[in-house]
């Protein structure tokens, strides 16, 4: 079990590398063939040994902010253009967040390196992010989408959207469970990480949406306050999310002996994500007939399940808006930029459904 939690986790941050699109940037003083990508979390360990690992993690140790954190899209295996450049990354708007994979990812990469070379400075550094993330958490167990708080907008919000809350449980989880590489953590900070565990599932727990006296799944951010469902940009709106909720659930089957609040929670977003998978529908991407790219959705009797990211909250159907925050409900009917620059659809309850539930049930039924 400990094996395959380390598996998805790391591919859980691959997979939103490779969605959100963070790959290498084109820096000019970017050394040939070194890029920032979730997939330096899988070479073999010998590469971490080398000077372009080496390399890419000094260059990551550059865009650590004064609070331990790291910015979001950006390319961390490139050195900054200026030490102007610099500051205006880690102090701006996308500087001190989990979002999109950041402060996490950096996290573990510089653990490989420091694993693989001894070298202090990785270390150090990765302990700065540990504590950053004990401090970024909320009394009631949520993350905010960046710390320090900010005091406009939706950036203060507990945030499951794009993973960025349960990326950090995952990783807590590994350190808590003295997972390789994280073996260098000490014992204080493995139990406040424990602890930062226990909040965060509770928060889960807490901000599952019922409907009808019937458990649901999750919207993709809350109220730090009330934990109600919240907004965020114009286009996502507080919802019930078949995309967000999907690691939420995987997150929940793979805790070791769960209490009955825990399957009850697995078993209704279960059920839930039964209830709303669309069938008949091919969701695709391409050229429209204008010539230019477009995105819809079209009738195919042998199409997959796919599931909508947005459901109206106590109707549980698919919505979908644009810049404009006007609620419809055909795909079809918001602007082509979202269309074709926002993910509208998912298939990934499928894999849920068909394989991840029957196992985690067959498991809860032999530890019973």
């Amino acid at each position: 079990m400990k094996n395959r939690r380390i598996v998805i986790s790391v591919i859980a941050t691959i997979s939103l590398f490779i969605s959100t699109g963070v790959f290498a940037q084109n820096y000019p003083d970017r050394p040939r063939g070194l890029r920032w990508s979730g997939f330096l979390l899988s070479r073999d360990a010998e590469w971490y040994t080398s000077d372009e690992a080496r390399q890419i993690a000094d260059n990551v140790l550059l865009y650590q902010s004064e609070v331990g954190a790291w910015p979001k899209n950006t390319n961390l295996a490139a050195k900054p253009e200026s030490q102007e450049a610099l500051k205006k990354i880690t102090e701006g708007e996308n500087g001190n967040t989990i979002d999109n994979g950041a402060t996490t990812t950096p996290m573990r990469y510089l653990a490989l390196v420091y694993k693989a070379t001894g070298e202090v400075r990785y270390k150090d550094a990765f302990i700065r992010g540990l504590d950053y993330l004990f401090e970024a958490q909320y009394d009631n167990g949520g993350w905010p989408q960046f710390y320090p708080l900010r005091d406009h907008g939706y950036y203060s919000e507990i945030t499951y959207n794009d993973n960025a809350m349960i990326n950090v449980m995952y990783l807590l989880r590994a350190i808590s469970d003295k997972d390789d590489p994280y073996t260098f953590i000490d014992v204080n900070r493995i139990e406040e990480a424990s602890i930062a565990i226990e909040k965060g599932v509770d928060c889960i727990l807490k901000t599952q949406v019922k409907e009808g006296g019937k458990l649901t799944v999750w919207c993709a951010q809350y109220d730090q306050n009330t934990l109600e469902p919240a907004w965020a940009r114009a286009y996502e709106p507080p919802s019930l999310s078949g995309s967000e909720s999907v690691n939420i659930v995987r997150y929940l089957m793979e805790i070791d002996q769960p209490s009955p609040e825990i399957i009850e929670a697995v078993e209704g977003a279960v059920a839930w994500f039964e209830a709303t998978k669309i069938t008949g529908l091919k969701y695709r991407r391409g050229r429209a007939a204008d010539g230019q790219w477009d995105a819809w959705v079209e009738e195919d009797p042998e199409a997959g399940p796919i599931w909508a990211r947005f459901y109206e909250l106590e109707t549980n159907k698919p919505i979908f808006l644009g810049r404009d925050s006007q609620v419809h409900y055909t795909f079809a009917e918001i602007e082509r930029e979202r269309r074709t620059g926002y993910g509208y659809y998912t298939n990934a309850p499928a894999e849920l459904l068909e394989k991840d539930y029957p196992e985690w049930k067959e498991k809860i039924i032999q530890d019973r």
